[in-house]
C-alpha cells in the first residue's frame, strides 16, 4: 500500500501543465519504465503530441478498465513538492488525479507478479488501464483516442466522485458565443450611433432567462457568463461586441431547440463553438457487483465533466469514482486522504477478483 503513496509523490513532482509538454512527456516516460520493470507490456499513444498508455490483456480485452490521467492544472512551484500531513498527501495532483494513475499502476504490478507467479503471463491479467495526459483541457487527444483502441465492457474512470459516491451521470458542456453588432460614433456624440456593448447585454438578458435556477439538486441547464469584449476606444460608440458562455446541459435538455428560439428573440448571434457530450454511465452487472462488494455507498451524479463522457460512443458502461480529496480539486490546499486510497485499493482489487470469477 505505502508504494501507491510513494508513487504519487514521484508522479506530484512532475509538473505536468499544458504549458509544459516537455514535463508531461518526462511523466509518461516515467510510468513507461515502471512498467517496464514489472514486466508489463503497453502500448503509448501520441496523437497531435498528447501521449496516452495503454495495459491491456494481449488480447486487447478487458472487462473492466481504469482510466486516469497524469496533467494538472497550473499551480505555483510550491505546490508540485509533495507533503505529508494529518494521514493526507498535499499536492498538486495528489487527487486530480496522479493518486489514480499510482494506484492502477500498483494494481497491474501486484496482478502480473502472481500471474507470473503461477506460470501464467499479461494474457490472463483480468483487468486493463488507461492512463491520458490532456483531461483537463477536454481529453481530445487523450481520452477519445485511447478509448477507441481498447474492447471493455466497464470502465472506472478514477476521476471524481468519493469513496460513499459513486457518480453515474455528469452534465455536457457547451461553449457559446453571443456576437452583438451597433454603429460606430463620437462619444461625444452617442445618439449618432448604436451602442453593440448594449445590445449584447439586452440579448443576455433574453438568453439568461432559459437557465432560471429552480431545480432543488441544480440538476439542471446552468449558464456561466465567461467572458465579454468589446470596444476600441472610451470615446467611441463601439459597433462590436461578443460575450463567451460556459453552458452546462442534462440529458433533459434538447438545446439546439432552445438556441433556434433564443436565436429568434434577439438582435445579435449565438454560435456553438464547442459541444460536448454528457455522460451517462447505464446500467451494469460490474456496477452491481460494486455495490454488493462495497456497502453503503450511494449512486448519484456531478455537476462538473470528466473523460468518462467519451465511453458512450465505444458502447462502454462505466462510472466515475475516486479516493476522498475534500473537494480540494484545483486549489492551493489539494489532498488526498491517503486511507481512502488504500480502501479504494482494496474495494478495486475485490472487484477485479469477483468480476473475473463470474
Amino acid at each position: 500500500m505505502q508504494e501507491i503513496i510513494n508513487l504519487t509523490q514521484d508522479l506530484i513532482r512532475f509538473k505536468t501543465v499544458r504549458s509544459q509538454p516537455d514535463e508531461i512527456q518526462r511523466c509518461v516516460s516515467f510510468i513507461e519504465d515502471y512498467l517496464k520493470k514489472c514486466g508489463a507490456s503497453y502500448r503509448r499513444l501520441d496523437h497531435n503530441n498528447i501521449p496516452s498508455i495503454i495495459v491491456m490483456p494481449t488480447n486487447n480485452f478487458a472487462p473492466v478498465v481504469l482510466m486516469s490521467h497524469v496533467d494538472v492544472v497550473d499551480a505555483s512551484d510550491g505546490l508540485f513538492v509533495p507533503r505529508l500531513k494529518d494521514d493526507a498527501l498535499y499536492g498538486r495532483g495528489s487527487i486530480d488525479d496522479k493518486y489514480a494513475v499510482a494506484l492502477s499502476l500498483v494494481l497491474v504490478q501486484k496482478y502480473l507478479h502472481q500471474l507470473h507467479a503461477k506460470g501464467q503471463n499479461q494474457d490472463d491479467l483480468p483487468f486493463g488501464v488507461v492512463i491520458t495526459a490532456d483531461e483537463e483541457i477536454g481529453g481530445i487527444n487523450g481520452a477519445r483516442e485511447a478509448l477507441q483502441q481498447i474492447k471493455a465492457e466497464f470502465c472506472i474512470a478514477l476521476d471524481g466522485g468519493s469513496l460513499k459516491k459513486i457518480v453515474v451521470k455528469e452534465k455536457g458542456i457547451i461553449r457559446l458565443k453571443l456576437t452583438a453588432s451597433g454603429r460606430s460614433a463620437h462619444g461625444a456624440r452617442p445618439w449618432l450611433g448604436e451602442n453593440a456593448i448594449e445590445n449584447l447585454i439586452d440579448d443576455y438578458q433574453v438568453l439568461k432567462k432559459y437557465f432560471a435556477l429552480n431545480a432543488p439538486d441544480f440538476w439542471q441547464r446552468t449558464l456561466n457568463f465567461s467572458r465579454i469584449k468589446g470596444g476600441n476606444a472610451t470615446n467611441q460608440v463601439p459597433d462590436t461586441a461578443e460575450a463567451l458562455f460556459d453552458i452546462r446541459y442534462t440529458e433533459n435538455d434538447d438545446m439546439e431547440k432552445i438556441f433556434l428560439e433564443i436565436q429568434g428573440k434577439i438582435k445579435g448571434e449565438l454560435v456553438v463553438e464547442r459541444k460536448e457530450p454528457l455522460f451517462e454511465g447505464g446500467d451494469s452487472p460490474y456496477l452491481d457487483l460494486l455495490l454488493e462488494i462495497a456497502k453503503g455507498i450511494e449512486v448519484g451524479f456531478e455537476h462538473g465533466a470528466s473523460d468518462a463522457r467519451f465511453l458512450s460512443a465505444y458502447g462502454i458502461k462505466g462510472i466515475v469514482w475516486g479516493a476522498d480529496g475534500d473537494m480540494s480539486q484545483h486549489s492551493d490546499d489539494e489532498h488526498v486522504n491517503i486511507e481512502s486510497v488504500y480502501q479504494l485499493y482494496a474495494l478495486l482489487d475485490a472487484l477485479i477478483q469477483k468480476a473475473n470469477k463470474k
